[in-house]
């Protein structure tokens, strides 16, 4: 084994370097459900998870600039807000390739950080090992 192998497998079971990517597709219209995922992909950042989150159908509206939603209690905050923070946190996140063509919207109507998805990274993404998905 090469030495930086080691290195890397023993940071690994020290708890020091965390492996696993949370991939996260959200779909529903529900501010609620918009709102769960986006707080499990939050805590996931703080624990040093790599997040990827995609959007699709509804609730890629959340990523449109000037859209307007619900505030969600306890913190008071939209979806769109809860968005900005997951991005500004790092996580990647994309709306599907079909939402901008269906919706007669263009990638200069998302909000800065979000990106239209290219299917083929994303199945990519999806099936390396470590890669964990949630769906709302």
């Amino acid at each position: 084994m090469k030495k930086s192998h080691l290195i890397a497998a023993a940071l690994l079971a020290a708890g020091t370097v965390h492996a696993e990517e949370l991939f996260v597709n959200i779909h529903s219209g529900n501010a609620m459900a918009q709102g769960a995922g986006l707080v499990l992909a939050g805590q996931a950042l703080e624990q040093k998870a790599a997040v990827r989150v995609l959007l699709c159908d509804a609730a890629g509206d959340i990523a449109l600039v000037g859209k307007e939603m619900p505030t969600l209690k306890p913190r008071n905050v939209t979806p769109q807000q809860m968005l900005q923070a997951v991005i500004k946190a790092g996580a990647k996140v994309e709306v599907c390739a079909l939402y901008l063509p269906n919706t007669g919207k263009q990638a200069s109507d998302l909000i800065a950080g979000v990106t239209p998805a290219k299917p083929a990274e994303v199945a990519a993404h999806l099936l390396k090992p470590g890669v964990n998905t949630l769906a709302f």
